[in-house]
């Protein structure tokens, strides 16, 4: 169903209406007399409400509302529901409190309200939420002490609280919206169908959310977000980063993503912008629907005084933007521009004595630089600046400029109507050019988000969404013997049907068996503790290297068995596995998977080895993958560009690597069953990839 009924209904009744001073019913019902359309007041105890007659029950209104309000107790709304549902009713909003926040038997009124919606086919935003706004029908549906200004931003927020203040500073601001929406325990109506909405409706521009939890749809969330974003800017700000992961995990992987970190890799994968501040979250909306994409990090600056120019490029820098080099071309014309004692780079000083015409024609110059992405226009009242003049010609050469236009008039009363002039020709401008510069990276990041999006739709196009049926097998077998821990053994059989390449590994259950393997593979090779029930080998001695000869490896045996058995017990020690040593240098990494409460499958990568958690080298993403999203989320480790060559060692074979991801994402995709995988170390080399050592997790 759609949701315009909940934004653009044609009638309204409210449940509670009352005149008593200081109630939500008499804030909402007061809010509502501005509604061009009939709203009717229910109130079993009241004749009339505000002189208006009153109704005992939505049955009894003359006409089936199309936006029912509830702000009566917690225990009435069940029913109130359901009546709500009998009477063809499709649209509820529930403001009152007193349900899953409250404990169990508010959960259980929450249920029976869900129960209710379900049956009748209503849609319900809430409950325990401030209500709704659309400022282009001035409808305030909200006991809010004002009406939010109109304007193209939808606001969502999981905090009635943080709506009203936000409501405040956005008078102050002068910023409008197309929607204010506060969506309480989102027991129905949640992200996904509010970003789908404000996708299609023709006044939104951008949408804004604060959130506190994805829900409990986390995948419908993911989903519109991908179809929404490419069109329409979603900038997140997304509290509770710090918190400790929902589960401690005993591999690698689940211990090294928290829910937040998964978060952060869905967002970006989504196309969505993820803020730290509130006035970056509107600051990116504004600055998103006015101007284009940078193509590149590279900002020139111009400016009429060296110290803010300075100030920006330490915000540049710092949050990964790149000053840009000018070209010779563009220094020679600067040159005959401007006086002797300009600054000869950037950011280009036009000094503090430059009327409007120099500050406009260098801004001209350096906007049409090749080797220019952005440009950022600082000015400062100084005794021979005229902030007015120079706000209207960088306004009327604002059209000419294909690339991301920014200013920072720095300064109060006098530069306010210079500002005035730059936003209404839509170039955003900021208090200070540090906050600018930021904008422009996080212009340039969501450049980028967009560019995952579009490999990840494309990874999800190209997905046949067929499974293995023989790596199926192998988990049904683990499972009938009662384990959920595979051997190593089995674990790289695994890995090898799924098509990822493996070391030889070959079991042995005595001295005799270790000794035979090891000749059969040839020296030197790897011995290494066979158990069913220990997680990390290493750690109790049970993994010996570089083993020359069949004495080594008996010597290997015996220390493996005597580790493992002092420290955990004999039924610890099933045996120990053999393979060889793999001699040719490579980079070793770590390839995981684990399983996320609410977005499934989750993949790590990062530098690996016995180092793991110290070097903390990781990246996350969601599958399914593709090559180009696959080589894409390797570049966000600090190890890639050690992968593509360092200090004359070659680069490791990338599209083989590509290739391994690319699997592997299949492979935890399609088979459901795996809670956790861990490849530690895969080896990359010039000449290929290989998974030294594997450990999986599985459950029915």
């Amino acid at each position: 169903m759609s949701l315009s009924s909940f934004f653009q209904p044609r009638s309204i009744a409210l449940v509670g209406a009352t005149d008593r001073a200081g109630s939500v019913g008499r804030a909402i019902w007061d809010n509502l007399r501005c509604f061009s359309g009939p709203v009717f007041p229910v109130n079993a105890k009241r004749a009339e409400v505000g002189g208006v007659k009153a109704y005992p029950n939505v049955a009894a209104l003359p006409e089936v509302p199309e936006l029912v309000l509830i702000v009566t107790p917690a225990s009435t709304v069940p029913q109130l529901v359901e009546e709500a549902g009998v009477a063809g009713v499709k649209a509820v909003v529930v403001i009152s409190a007193g349900f899953k926040e409250t404990g169990p038997e508010g959960a259980r009124l929450e249920a029976e309200v869900q129960a209710a919606a379900k049956r009748h086919g209503v849609r319900l935003i809430g409950p325990n939420c401030l209500g709704l706004m659309n400022p282009h029908a001035g409808m305030n549906a909200t006991f809010a002490s004002s009406m939010a200004q109109p304007g193209r931003v939808a606001f969502l927020s999981q905090s009635g609280a943080l709506c009203t203040a936000i409501l405040d500073w956005s008078h102050d601001q002068h910023v409008g919206f197309s929607a204010f929406v506060s969506t309480g325990a989102m027991a129905d109506v949640g992200w996904g169908d509010l970003i789908r909405h404000f996708g299609d409706d023709p006044n939104t521009s951008s949408i804004v959310i604060y959130m506190e939890s994805v829900g409990d749809d986390a995948a419908a969330f993911l989903a519109a977000a991908r179809a929404v974003a490419a069109q329409k800017p979603i900038v997140v700000i997304k509290v509770g980063r710090t918190a400790e992961a929902s589960r401690v995990a005993a591999s690698h992987t689940g211990a090294m993503t928290g829910s937040d970190a998964v978060l952060d890799a869905a967002l970006r994968q989504s196309g969505v912008l993820r803020v730290d501040t509130i006035e970056e979250l509107f600051d990116m909306a504004e600055v998103l629907a006015k101007q284009p994409l940078p193509a590149g990090r590279r900002l020139g600056i111009v400016t009429n005084a060296g110290g803010p120019g300075a100030l920006a490029t330490d915000a540049l820098v710092l949050g990964q933007g790149e000053l840009a080099e000018l070209s010779a071309q563009t220094m020679s014309e600067l040159n005959a521009l401007l006086p002797a004692s300009w600054s000869h780079h950037n950011p280009v000083d036009v000094l503090g004595d430059a009327d409007a015409a120099r500050f406009v024609q260098a801004l001209r110059l350096v906007a049409k630089d090749a080797a220019v992405d952005g440009v950022l226009a600082i000015l400062t009242p100084q005794a021979m600046t005229h902030p007015t003049s120079m706000a209207q010609e960088v306004a009327r050469i604002a059209g000419e400029i294909v690339k991301p236009l920014l200013a920072s008039w720095m300064g109060a009363q006098s530069v306010q109507e210079g500002r005035g002039i730059l936003n209404a020709a839509g170039v955003p401008t900021y208090d200070y050019p540090d906050e600018a510069a930021l904008a422009f990276v996080r212009m340039r990041e969501h450049r980028l988000r967009l560019i995952w999006l579009s490999e990840t739709l494309s990874a999800h196009a190209e997905d046949d969404g067929e499974a293995l049926p023989l790596v199926g097998d192998m988990i049904d077998s683990v499972l009938k013997s009662g384990r959920t821990l595979m051997t190593e053994q089995e674990a790289k059989q695994l890995l090898q049907v799924a098509g990822i390449p493996i070391v030889d590994t070959r079991a042995a259950y005595d001295e005799e068996e270790a000794i035979a393997a090891a000749e059969a593979l040839g020296y030197p090779v790897v011995v290494k503790l066979l158990s069913s029930t220990i997680t990390h080998k290493s750690d109790c001695g049970g993994v010996q290297l570089n083993l020359l000869n069949a004495a080594a490896v008996q010597q290997a045996w015996r220390l493996i068995y005597n580790n493992v058995t002092h420290l955990h017990g004999l039924a610890a020690f099933e045996g120990v596995t053999v393979q060889r040593m793999i001699t040719q240098k490579g980079i070793e990494l770590i390839l995981g998977a684990s399983t996320d409460a609410q977005f499934g499958p989750v993949l790590l990568i990062g530098a690996g080895g016995t180092l793991v958690e110290v070097l903390q080298d990781r990246a996350l993403a969601l599958p399914p993958l593709n090559h180009a999203l696959a080589r894409r989320w390797v570049g966000q480790t600090r190890i890639a560009k050690v992968l593509q060559g360092v200090r004359g060692q070659p680069a490791v074979d990338l599209p083989a690597l590509d290739d391994v991801l690319v699997k592997f994402a299949r492979l935890v995709q399609h088979e459901r069953r795996i809670v956790e995988l861990d490849i530690n170390p895969l080896l990359a080399t010039p000449e290929g990839i290989v998974a030294l050592d594997a450990r999986v997790v599985v459950r029915a």
